[in-house]
């Protein structure tokens, strides 16, 4: 996996070789490529990679060229992974092209070359690439069909600059790092909008697009791949053979990796799945035992106390199944020092470029990350499960699932933890009446139902059940695999996605919802396709999200450092806060609200956003 930036100025601009910008984005990316950094360039025209090596060890070197020349036809840089690379070599092997390296980077530079801009729609896996076409002067940018792999770009005066992370942009002096009202409610946002951007000169790829940035200084955006809705013609017996089918063959291809990989494996159904079909691609293959990893806290399993969505630790059950499926099994147990780790912490909020309101899950995941790196440098999740099969609560609560908003904006403002918004409950009205995040969700909820395909005659249920899964694969995914990129990259961890597989994602949309929920339950379908590889309890386990920390002492932690902002006058945050209700947070030590791991959240985004503000500067419009 790799980091990937660069810029190009039109043909009568300003020529701008300026080496020390590029090693400043290399620089502002090197976790993404550990291994090596690489930068080609001439006036017009500058490419930045850096690699972490997956496959191909000695001979994926980026930027890659298409011939030795001078002025090669074209040049490349690429972060990703193409499932289906070895099909492809062997068409434009037979096509005339000759190959040099076994890696997919020469794949995906020798596809431009044959097919141009329409390359993208025959790449199967996670990407976002950029290629110099020294023949049209333009250059060209693509990403992936969902967003696995995150591409920025910024348009200046006379060209335009692209990156894999923000970070590595705003180095560029062209790139202004301020932040104005709208960019505050995305960032408060739970439910983006493709394209959109916290910092207000930037704009995010959406998903399933290239750009092209032409000789004139022209950019014409282009969607080459889209859902589609088709009637579903096969009955039950036969969807869980076809899901169970496309699964094998995306776990399968995705096993592909020159380096050490392992399973994240919470013990639930999709995570699971996953790991028995990887065992038993890997014993059929001869490939030895499926590694899986688990993350747990300490003293989680005695002092374990439900609440409204986990009923059970995770680590029991990720045991029974490793034992299950003969896994080479790892927990990785975390403790309050882990999470209130300051170098951790800073870590999680500069891998992200901006404050993000999951709190301790982020510090969590990316510890687990870390922890995974030290035996693998590949990991496959669960990811995407919930959004295409239906796993999450709030599309089993009729009032909330037909509500005309996105289910989980919609779940947050009915569960009394989050009804002041997930990461917002210690936000002054003044400023939540400027960010107006009501408007906002309903602007941008129109906008995506607007865009939702649909079967003429299909029932109430099954068009509400179709526009909840694009809304969920549209607005609520991309988050979470940005999320995913930056703490496992960051780590030096390359996470690929399974449930991304395009062909399984479109098969999946189509299947009724009185199919995928056929015996009550959610996920109905996947656990059948999952019958024969899971333990019973498994296969019963209700959908449970990420771990949060119950210790007590994390608590005080952030208590503590709360009391600490609101008692520095320079706090940066202190605008934007109900200082009154930030004072009956800290007064209240060790009360509910703080237990309460939603209500917690309120405080961390707190210290986040401080400490970013911290960084930033004046640049943001308060």
């Amino acid at each position: 996996m790799c980091g990937i930036a660069g810029w190009v100025v039109r043909q009568d601009g300003r020529p701008r070789e300026d080496p020390a910008v590029a090693e400043a984005m290399a620089g502002a990316m090197a976790c993404r490529g550990p291994d090596e950094q690489g930068v080609r360039g001439g006036r017009h025209v500058t490419l930045v990679h850096t690699r972490m090596a997956v496959i191909d060890l000695l001979g994926g070197r980026q930027p890659m060229a298409a011939d030795e020349s001078e002025d090669p036809a074209a040049t490349l840089t690429y972060c990703g992974e193409i499932y289906n690379a070895a099909e492809l070599r062997s068409d434009l092997a037979g096509r005339g092209h000759r190959f040099r390296t076994r890696s997919d980077t020469e794949v995906v530079l020798r596809a431009y070359l044959e097919w141009g801009e329409r390359c993208p729609e025959r790449l199967e896996g996670m990407f976002a690439f950029a290629v110099w076409d020294a023949r049209t002067r333009s250059l060209f940018l693509a990403r992936d069909r969902f967003g696995v792999k995150p591409l920025y770009y910024a348009e200046t005066g006379d060209g335009l600059v692209f990156g894999s992370e923000p970070k590595a942009l705003l180095v560029h002096s062209d790139v202004s790092p301020e932040v104005d009202l709208d960019g505050l409610r995305v960032l408060f946002s739970m439910a983006r909008a493709p394209g959109e951007c916290v910092y207000r000169s930037l704009s995010d790829l959406p998903p399933a697009h290239t750009l092209r940035f032409g000789p004139d200084g022209r950019l014409s955006l282009r969607r080459y791949w889209q859902l589609e809705a088709r009637p579903h013609e096969e009955d039950l017996a036969g969807t869980v053979a076809t899901v169970r089918g496309l699964l094998e063959s995306s776990v399968a291809r995705e096993l592909v990796s020159d380096v050490p990989l392992s399973v994240l494996l919470s013990g639930g159904l999709d995570s699971s799945t996953v790991a028995a079909l990887a065992a038993r691609a890997l014993a059929d293959g001869d490939g030895g035992p499926v590694r899986t990893t688990t993350v747990t806290y300490s003293g989680y399993g005695d002092n374990f106390q439900p609440d409204l969505v986990r009923s059970a630790p995770d680590s029991p059950y990720a045991r029974a199944v490793a034992e299950h499926i003969g896994a080479e099994h790892l927990e990785i147990e975390l403790t309050t020092a882990d999470l209130i780790d300051p170098v951790a912490r800073r870590t999680v909020l500069r891998a992200q470029d901006v404050p993000a309101p999951f709190g301790d899950m982020d510090t969590s995941t990316y510890q687990a990350f870390a922890g995974v790196r030290r035996h693998s440098r590949v990991a496959l999740t669960g990811e995407s499960a919930d959004e295409i099969f239906g796993g999450y609560s709030w599309v089993h609560i009729p009032d909330l699932a037909h509500e005309e908003q996105f289910p989980w904006v919609a779940f947050e403002q009915w569960h009394p933890g989050t009804r002041r918004g997930l990461g917002q409950g210690l936000l002054s009205p003044a400023f939540k009446d400027r960010l107006d995040m009501g408007s906002y969700y309903a602007e941008r909820y129109a906008q995506a139902m607007s865009r939702i395909p649909r079967l003429p005659r299909e029932g109430e249920e099954e068009r509400r059940a179709r526009e909840i899964c694009d809304l969920h694969l549209t607005h609520w995914l991309p988050r979470l695999l940005e999320r995913n990129d930056r703490l496992s990259m960051v780590s030096g961890l390359e996470v690929r996605v399974p449930f991304c597989d395009h062909r399984l994602v479109q098969y999946a949309y189509n299947i009724p919802w009185a199919m995928k929920t056929f015996d009550g339950r959610e996920k109905s379908v996947l656990r059948a396709a999952a019958r024969d590889l899971l333990p019973e309890r498994v296969l019963d386990r209700p959908k449970a999200p990420f771990p949060v920390s119950q210790d007590a002492t994390y608590t005080k932690a952030l208590h503590q450092e709360l009391t600490e902002v609101l008692a520095d006058p320079a706090s940066p945050v202190l605008p934007l806060l109900d200082l009154e209700a930030a004072r009956a947070v800290v007064a209240r030590e060790g009360g509910a609200d703080l237990q309460d791991w939603l209500h917690r959240m309120n405080v961390e985004m707190v210290l986040q956003v401080d400490a970013w503000l911290r960084e930033l500067g004046g640049d943001v419009e308060l």
